[in-house]
């Protein structure tokens, strides 16, 4: 198992590495060329800046029993689609049973 976080404005990317470390389990933080961050804990992947660049790179990295931390819902339901769980920086779960529905009110937004 892994942890994904989709870290270019993630603001609890300490908090989920805090409780990674804990639990042991391996953090990698994905940002682009735009942002800055480090880690002693975590792998850092730094990738081009571009339109959902990170989101790309980040579902190609994620396989079935990892978690991916995101506030994109859009990537939420890429990850759901690999049987990935994936996670609101707010701590709500994404699901199949709730994702349809989260993408309907982006879409009307």
């Amino acid at each position: 198992m892994m942890i994904y976080v989709d870290a270019d404005a993630c603001p609890v990317t300490r908090i989920a590495e805090e409780i990674a470390r804990r639990h042991g389990i391996p953090v990698t933080l994905l940002c682009d060329t735009n942002h800055v961050l480090t880690s002693d804990y975590s792998t850092v992947k730094v990738t081009s800046a571009g339109a959902d660049a990170v989101d790309i790179v980040l579902i190609n990295l994620c396989q079935r029993g990892d978690i991916v931390i995101t506030q994109d819902y859009g990537v939420a339901a890429l990850a759901l689609g690999k049987g990935v769980r994936a996670i609101h920086q707010s701590g709500k779960w994404f699901t199949d049973e709730n994702i349809d529905g989260l993408l309907m009110d982006r879409h009307l937004a």
